[in-house]
């Protein structure tokens, strides 16, 4: 497995500054922004769909610092009801893929979107509950009618290309939650699957490791996001884990994003490790940050530090002693 970063935290910087700011942390992938909320403060995606040399420019610079490109990002939400921000984030998406085929790129990663809950409705609709049945009505709504419909063409244009959408599963989108991202990938083909990034999980109380199996039974993670969660329970035994206090008011809240093993320890983190190679993935361990009581270059060190210690270096060897 390798170990990588989504070099957003470090876009205020030329990339070849932060390539070589990552390779000396031993680094060995990087993920990148190309649109939609990661920005594409190291990427210009139109560009680089039209300048060859710019595309080969780009790689040169990663291999000289003996970097990868784990994945092409673009979190947007291209079921929005308001068809102008629909169509830009579809078009981001499309064009992603488009980028990763060119680049040689096998991953884009993304969010699956979130619909209105009907028809003429404004703002998108996240349901929680089937009840009152307005709300399961709502939730057929938005993915008879607008995500399967959407999701299966865009699964066409992502194996026309040879590339695999790798969603993260994420709360206030559709697919928030290993079941879900299942039946969205029976809906559509093998290109869809996660970008496993067990932070949104933590808090809603899934198991990290039973979702990876579940997951992993069904050839489901394209990609893996190395992000950790602390669920305060002082806040969270009062209010619950569904938190609408902001971010930076951090001690009232209810959970955090921190950083690889400020929320989960080393040996959880070897356990996910080793759960991940159990089913198949030697991708990258693509480390996020947004831990907001540090900074990114500490909070990156701190995670590639744990990584580090817990990563496989080498392949699986012969079971001598079962033989």
């Amino acid at each position: 497995m390798d170990i990588g970063v989504l070099t957003v935290p470090l876009g205020g910087e030329p990339i070849d500054d932060a390539a070589a700011y990552l390779d000396g942390l031993g680094v060995d992938a990087v993920e990148l922004g190309v649109g939609g909320w990661p920005g594409e403060d190291h990427v210009d995606r139109e560009r680089l769909l039209g300048d060859g040399e710019a595309r080969d420019e780009l790689v040169r610079l990663l291999d000289g610092h003996g970097l990868r490109i784990s994945a092409l990002a673009t979190h947007n939400n291209p079921l929005h009801p308001d068809e102008e921000r629909a169509a830009a984030a579809d078009r981001e998406l499309r064009e992603a893929i488009e980028l990763a085929d060119l680049l040689g790129v096998e991953t884009v990663t993304c969010f699956s979107g979130l619909p209105a809950g009907a028809p003429g409705d404004s703002t998108p609709n996240w349901v929680t509950a089937p009840w009152p049945t307005e709300h399961a009505d709502a939730l057929d709504y938005q993915w008879d009618e607008v995500a399967v419909p959407y999701w299966r063409d865009l699964a066409k244009h992502a194996a026309h290309h040879g590339v695999d959408v790798a969603i993260e599963m994420h709360p206030n989108m559709l697919v928030y939650e290993p079941t879900g991202m299942a039946a969205l990938r029976e809906a559509t083909n093998e290109r869809i699957g996660a970008n496993f990034d067990p932070s949104h999980l933590y808090w809603q109380g899934i198991d990290v490791t039973e979702a990876i199996r579940f997951l992993g039974e069904r050839d489901a993670i394209h990609h893996v996001h190395a992000k950790d969660t602390r669920v305060y329970e002082a806040n969270s035994r009062v209010k619950g884990v569904l938190d609408t206090t902001g971010y930076a008011e951090e001690a009232d809240r209810s959970w955090l994003f921190r950083s690889i093993g400020y929320g989960h320890g080393e040996e959880h983190w070897k356990d996910v490790v080793s759960t991940l190679r159990m089913v198949g993935y030697e991708g990258a361990l693509s480390i996020e940050h947004e831990d907001s009581l540090t900074s990114a270059r500490e909070g990156l060190e701190k995670a590639v530090d744990v990584l580090d210690r817990a990563v496989f270096e080498t392949e699986p060897g012969d079971a001598y002693w079962a033989e």
